[in-house]
């Protein structure tokens, strides 16, 4: 079945959905009990032409909304190559983990999961500020797809945006068997761990490669370095910092002039907005004054593993629609802040109840916590009990800690400020249904 058909049966199918649940009638009492997950699914009729203001910003309305102005899903951009046999076997092998305590199944989770959190949203970004922008009118008929008001160019680097932080997200997914004092000696017999790390690691290898193809196919050689050097950023932000033996990230200590310059400021941090730009993007980032400094620090890691591939695949869309260089640097900021807001708001969520659940874990270099080191250093002394593991820090006693001090206060701070600077990119657009589109993602991201 072609690709097409797919989305012309899905669109038809939802259109049936919509017609039958606005025939009915629904009492009064039977509405104040569904959930509100399911009225801001999209069961109700909505104008095609241009989005209507999302109420109280629900994040999966602004993204439904979003959807229906670039014609289809982006969720499902890779569906192509998700139905391939390759996939297909992969899927089948993927069943052998179910029951296991492999990250790989958390990683598909989060990945199928239709939440507020879900990064497949990037590529339905991508597509959107390529139509807010527009394109040149030298660009070929042959390459317009008219219906979306995209380029057809644009649609592919979407969906190579998808498949690059997708294969980023799954090879993340990958265990360490051996602690490095062990290193070159016979694996253990858990053979569960081991067949997951081969699945996580050719499962991401196929899709990165799949996507390094299409990349090439575009034959837009400035393109491909640009994305290019956006791989390599996420592969260098695994590797700085200080880690445990599974990898994970542990934060530097803070500088002692930091930590008495703070005072418990909660202004958020005086660092520029510009932090971690430089007059040649391809080139790698510097590192120096970084660590130890907690915004730098933190936008740095994120710049990295997210706001870079983001930003670049704006900043490469509209090189495809044939946009000065100006306005290029202008696409590549919006993408860089967005993905820094999104991170302060994730980073956020677990600090959102009183209590930590019972074994729950977060990021120990997360903006709350990079914030609170930086007012009180002496938290640092438990967070070096995560050298060999994270598993050993006490996260209630980090959790509770970081609830009492200016962290939360100054992350909100922090994305706020990320938020302003892609509106302020986006208030340079002419106005359109998808620049609303994309303020009010922007919007929801409040409520995360």
């Amino acid at each position: 079945m072609s690709l097409a058909r797919i989305y012309g049966l899905q669109a038809r199918l939802r259109t049936h959905l919509q017609k039958s649940v606005v025939t009915r009638s629904i009492p009064v009492q039977m509405l104040e009990t569904v959930p509100r997950r399911w009225i801001a699914s999209g069961l109700v009729s909505h104008d095609k032409l241009a989005p209507k203001p999302v109420p109280k910003h629900d994040w999966n309305r602004a993204v439904s909304e979003a959807e229906k102005i670039v014609g289809y899903p982006t969720s499902f951009l890779s569906l192509r190559w998700l139905l391939s046999d390759e996939i297909a076997n992969v899927a089948l092998h993927l069943r052998k983990l179910v029951g296991s305590n492999h990250p790989l199944l958390r990683t598909a989770k989060i990945l199928i999961y239709n939440g507020k959190n879900n990064m497949q949203a990037w590529g339905l970004i991508v597509l959107l500020i390529s139509k807010a922008v527009g394109h040149a009118p030298t660009v070929p008929d042959l390459e317009q797809d008219k219906s979306a008001g995209v380029l057809q160019s644009q649609r592919g680097l979407a969906e190579i945006t998808e498949m690059i932080r997708t294969a980023h997200l799954v090879h993340q997914g990958l265990v360490n068997l051996q602690p490095l004092d062990d290193a070159g000696n016979e694996l253990g017999s858990d053979s569960d761990t081991i067949f997951g790390n081969k699945i996580a690691l050719l499962s991401g290898d196929y899709l990165l490669g799949n996507a390094c193809l299409q990349l090439a196919g575009l034959r837009n050689q400035p393109l491909i370095e640009l994305i290019s050097s956006a791989v390599r950023d996420l592969a260098e932000s695994n590797f700085f910092g200080e880690r445990d033996q599974q990898n994970n990230p542990l934060p530097s200590r803070p500088l002692e002039s930091s930590a008495a310059g703070s005072n418990g400021s909660s202004s958020g941090s005086n660092v520029d907005l510009s932090f971690g730009d430089a007059i040649d993007n391809t080139q790698p980032l510097s590192l120096a004054g970084v660590m130890g400094n907690p915004e730098k620090e933190w936008a740095l890691r994120h710049i990295l593993g997210a706001g870079s591939l983001l930003g670049k695949s704006c900043q490469g869309a509209m090189m495809l629609a044939g946009q000065p260089e100006a306005l290029q640097r202008r696409g590549y900021m919006f993408g860089k802040h967005l993905s820094l807001a999104w991170q302060a708001c994730i980073d956020l969520e677990p600090f959102n109840s009183d209590q930590l659940p019972s074994g729950g874990q977060f990021s120990l270099v997360s903006a709350p916590v990079l914030f609170h080191l930086d007012h009180v250093p002496a938290l640092y002394d438990e967070i070096q009990q995560g050298l060999v593991s994270v598993d050993k820090v006490d996260f209630s006693k980090v959790h509770a800690a970081v609830l009492k001090g200016p962290g939360l206060e100054r992350t909100r701070a922090l994305q706020k400020k990320h938020s302003l600077a892609a509106m302020d990119v986006l208030n340079e657009l002419p106005p359109s249904d998808a620049r609303t589109a994309l303020q009010n993602i922007i919007l929801a991201m409040q409520d995360i």
